[in-house]
């Protein structure tokens, strides 16, 4: 089977020759490993900015060389063992892989996998778990967001951004959002985000304090950052008494600074958020943060925003694509015959 294999530690940006990363044509498919294992050809895997980090050897789970990059994924189930009760041939699921995913075959147990709904795209489902997941356990179980509520997302045209803003309007509160560059502010604004701003032509905060004020809003309930660096300070500023922070991430590249002493005054609540580590240790509300989110998609409650879709072989440019910020919203790698139209960097 094809799998792309990371065979040491570096940038996967880099040209092939000096590249960490390489796709393998011979690779064995993996075989079932228990009696309720299931093999799924895999159809899609998410290229998410911690696959990015991992890669660099820059993320907290540091896997040996060499290993498959994971992710989240969907396919076809195409193989069971013979204790499986909850699937059969030809089930359409995704999941979460640590590892594995990027090649395409991946063995999985069955508990792990998620049912796709009828009608949903396999390509739209294999972009769902994580960020979908991530923004489902912050905003519904961790800051219980209500329709009374002003959310803001930083970073809102990522790709766990986009799901931010959807979960919001979902929730019923009101949701600003800040991105840079027109093309994602009109994204933002087709989904139905009450107040966009463009970092790249306003101040951000000014803005903000503009539109609560024409709205007769006091300030800021939860704010939701997978940003990090300057914006987050500049942005607590915005924050009522007793709001929240959801710390989703640090793509800036800067780890923030939030002021104790301030959290104490104003009563803040401070969310760390690592979505992966429930499956260890709240397994319930891990499943039910893709469940609900799948659910909604079958309903037409919510959309994928797939910015890039490359195959196997084209892994550097989707990496680039991650590194260089050209996403608006997901980046995808897509495995079978089915050509997908691919943006341009």
């Amino acid at each position: 089977m094809e799998a792309l294999v990371c065979r040491k530690v570096g940038d996967p940006t880099l040209p092939d020759e000096i590249s960490p990363i390489s796709v393998s044509d011979s690779h064995p498919i993996p075989s079932l490993n228990s009696p309720t294992a299931v093999r799924v050809r895999v159809r899609a895997t998410s290229l998410n900015y911690a696959n990015y980090l991992q890669i660099l050897g820059k993320y907290q789970e540091k896997p040996p060389h060499p290993f498959i990059p994971g992710s989240d994924y969907s396919g076809i189930v195409e193989s069971v063992g013979p204790s499986v009760s909850m699937f059969k041939i030809g089930d359409t699921v995704c999941s979460v892989a640590n590892l594995g995913s990027f090649a395409q075959y991946i063995v999985v147990d069955e508990t792990e996998l998620f049912r796709v709904p009828d009608g949903c795209d396999l390509v739209a489902a294999a972009a769902l778990p994580v960020a979908f997941g991530t923004s489902h356990v912050a905003l519904i179980h961790r800051a219980q967001l209500t329709s009374a509520q002003v959310l803001l997302v930083l970073g809102a045209a990522g790709g766990v951004g986009i799901s931010a803003v959807q979960i919001g309007k979902v929730c019923g509160a009101t949701v600003i959002a800040v991105a840079r560059g027109t093309e994602k502010v009109q994204i933002l604004k087709s989904l139905g985000v009450d107040h966009v701003v463009d970092t790249s032509n306003k101040n951000v905060t000014e803005s903000i304090k503009n539109f609560l004020k024409a709205k007769k809003l006091k300030g800021v309930d939860v704010l939701y950052d997978p940003v990090g660096g300057k914006l987050t300070k500049e942005t607590m500023k915005l924050l009522n008494w007793g709001a929240q922070i959801l710390v989703i991430g640090f793509a800036s590249g800067e780890v923030p600074v939030i002021p104790a002493n301030i959290a104490l005054v104003k009563n803040w609540t401070v969310h760390g958020l690592y979505w992966g580590s429930h499956r260890m240790h709240r397994p319930g509300v891990l499943e039910d943060s893709v469940k609900e989110p799948l659910s909604w998609l079958s309903r037409g409650l919510i959309k994928i925003h797939i910015s890039h879709s490359y195959n196997l072989s084209e892994a550097r440019l989707a990496f680039s694509a991650i590194k260089d910020r050209k996403a608006i919203g997901k980046v995808m790698i897509t495995f079978d015959d089915h050509k997908t139209a691919r943006s341009k960097l």
